[in-house]
């Protein structure tokens, strides 16, 4: 059971970044033949979306600029999205980077349809598992290579909301601006559409607020938290020894939802499950 676990927790992921080395060898191959069909069908741009191909909008994740783009935006995607096939499930990871790929490429045709820019590269999937990581754990601490050299140790609320900052102003300054700079092909647009994309999933399924400011990294709901004073005990000794061994149970099995929370999020939950937690919600408000 634990290899199947195990496959779980990398077959999605094995597939994405297979079809994304796939759609590059095939990329550089059509190039390589100066077979422009292959590139101008798969690639996001104004133009493709005008003749007809609404497909682009989900095919152009598998093709990237350069082998170091395919590499590093690989890599980062193998590695958070591994951390979050636990608290998010492999099919609905699924969903939510083929979400992603969409409400960015959508976006981004939104700034430049117009244009003869085109869109390639999975920074869109990547950006928006990067957003649903640092709400999931904001505070939990990352360690990454800058260029594959320089150490860096960084909280995900932090990268998130630089980002965010980034990214708008890059929205601004250089797809927005009529000034823009020439040869600075950054999809800002689609980073930001994909971060809402990230954000929109984890208000609804986790969360009913946006958690970045949060000083702790857990998903634990408000009402379901313990209080921090103690409760009064009965005056009868029959009573207060049954209410004790209660409030443990109780507390024991809340204890025990919290963490199935973390490791699965609140969707996993059964009614029963959810039920207890209602009624430890009550406990609490009557205290």
């Amino acid at each position: 059971m634990r290899d199947d676990y195990q496959r779980e927790r990398t077959s999605f992921l094995v597939w994405l970044l297979s079809a994304m080395v796939a759609g590059y060898v095939i990329q550089l191959i059509t190039t390589q033949m100066n077979a422009a069909g292959f590139e101008r069908t798969t690639a996001l741009s104004g133009a493709a979306i005008k003749d007809g191909y609404l497909w682009t909008l989900v095919t152009y994740p598998l093709l990237h600029s350069a082998l170091l783009h395919l590499v590093t935006v690989g890599l980062a995607l193998f590695f958070i999205g591994r951390e979050l096939i636990g608290p998010v499930g492999e099919r609905r990871l699924f969903w939510l980077g083929l979400a992603a790929a969409v409400g960015g490429g959508l976006v981004w045709f939104a700034a430049h349809s117009g244009g003869d820019a085109t869109l390639v590269g999975a920074n869109p999937i990547l950006w928006c598992f990067l957003t649903v990581f640092a709400c999931l754990f904001p505070n939990r601490e990352l360690s990454f290579l800058v260029f594959f050299v320089i150490p860096v140790r960084l909280r995900p609320k932090y990268l998130a909301w630089s980002l965010l900052g980034f990214d708008l102003l890059g929205l601004v300054f250089t797809e927005i601006s009529a000034n823009r700079i020439n040869g600075y092909n950054v999809p800002h647009s689609a980073h930001l559409g994909a971060m809402l994309v990230g954000w929109l999933y984890y208000r609804h399924f986790h969360a009913p607020a946006w958690p970045l400011v949060r000083p702790r990294a857990d998903v634990e709901p408000q009402w379901a938290k313990r209080p921090a004073k103690p409760v009064e005990a009965p005056a009868d000794p029959v009573n207060a020894s049954a209410g004790s061994a209660s409030r443990a149970d109780l507390r024991a099995e809340v204890d025990r939802i919290l963490d199935k929370i973390n490791s699965h999020g609140f969707g996993a939950l059964t009614p029963g499950e959810k039920r207890v937690l209602d009624d430890a919600k009550d406990s609490i408000s009557r205290r």
